[in-house]
């Protein structure tokens, strides 16, 4: 039991150390590929603290981005039914291919990582008068080939690519699984985890729906502090279970309101498409869903056999100060980048 618990600290303690990219999964960047008739266009978001900065020695955002671009335009390629299309000077991150004429079929290579690394992982969304798809480019995922005339590369594609991403953020989101572990740790009955379950999954549905919707936008740095703190205040309860437990599903309604501010900063970057904005935001938030029921189905199995032990007292009480720590660093890291 010893072992394990050290392992687990160990692989907690590693997470801590690795760059806040809880929402992002490890992508290092997201984009917005727009085809309008011969047109396209490539729209990159570097995340922040990733390392996805030009490699030179600039010190300030303009050159940054002024070198970023030109790795753009040399290791990003568009064809367009085989014709190669040419690019432009990029301007802010963004790069435009003018293609021989309107493409049936597209084919977009990513060879970034040859200058940024194999962590280079890019979620993009690509739009076109007919439809949306999402895609992903990746050291081992260099090319992506979409049909624009064929229907079955529009939406059905374009939606399993939300679900899929939803799953992905969910299941990469550490801090959200910090959380959602510090929420059942504690124990309790099986209808007071299917209410928490239930608080969590509409709380998040509503902010999650809210902010992707642009109804409402709090400050991103703001919604990264809060869901830190929330990790460190639920984990400090379980220090105390005998007064959390009745009053648990109503921390993790309140809270989880804030998670879902930081479900959609994915959205927010790759942006919804506008011919099916609500059915890719229904699959992204399915995909949530169901990585989140993966959780939690891995870990209740786990806890309930816990709780047949002698160990029980002592685990969670040593997974709660763990946890309670990592939330106070997390806390501490992001005040800090706010002020940056």
């Amino acid at each position: 039991m010893r072992t394990a618990l050290r392992l687990l600290c160990a692989g907690l303690c590693l997470i801590t150390s690795a760059s806040a990219l809880g929402h992002a999964g490890d992508a290092t960047g997201f984009a917005s590929i727009a085809v309008d008739g011969s047109k396209i266009s490539y729209r990159l978001t570097p995340t922040t603290s990733t390392g996805l900065t030009s490699p030179g020695n600039s010190t300030t955002a303009s050159s940054d981005d002024i070198a970023l671009g030109e790795l753009m335009r040399k290791h990003l390629s568009v064809k367009a039914d085989g014709a190669n299309c040419t690019s432009s000077t990029p301007q802010a991150l963004q790069l435009d291919f003018n293609c021989p004429a309107t493409a049936g079929e597209l084919i977009i290579r990513d060879d970034l990582p040859d200058a940024l690394g194999e962590k280079h992982h890019v979620v993009a969304v690509l739009t076109w008068p007919g439809g949306s798809r999402s895609l992903n480019f990746s050291n081992a995922e260099r090319e992506a080939r979409i049909n624009l005339g064929s229907s079955d590369s529009a939406k059905p594609q374009h939606a399993s690519g939300f679900f899929l991403l939803g799953i992905e953020h969910i299941v990469t989101g550490y801090d959200h699984l910090l959380f959602l572990l510090a929420l059942v740790l504690c124990g309790g009955s099986l209808l007071s985890l299917l209410k928490i379950v239930t608080a969590f999954t509409i709380a998040h549905s509503l902010t999650l729906g809210a902010a992707a919707l642009s109804w409402v936008t709090p400050p991103s740095a703001l919604v990264e502090a809060v869901i830190a703190l929330s990790i460190a205040y639920v984990a400090f309860e379980n220090l105390f279970p005998r007064y959390a437990i009745s009053r648990r599903w109503t921390v993790s309604f309140l809270f989880s309101l804030v998670h879902g501010f930081g479900f959609s900063s994915v959205l927010a970057e790759i942006g919804l498409p506008r011919d099916s904005l609500l059915w890719s935001l229904l699959n992204f938030n399915l995909g949530v869903e169901a990585g989140q029921l993966a959780a939690i189905l891995i870990a209740v199995p786990l806890l309930i056999y816990l709780r047949k032990t002698t160990w029980e007292p002592i685990v969670v009480r040593r997974l709660s100060q763990l946890v309670l720590i990592i939330g106070v660093v997390l806390f501490a890291e992001r005040i800090a980048g706010a002020w940056v």
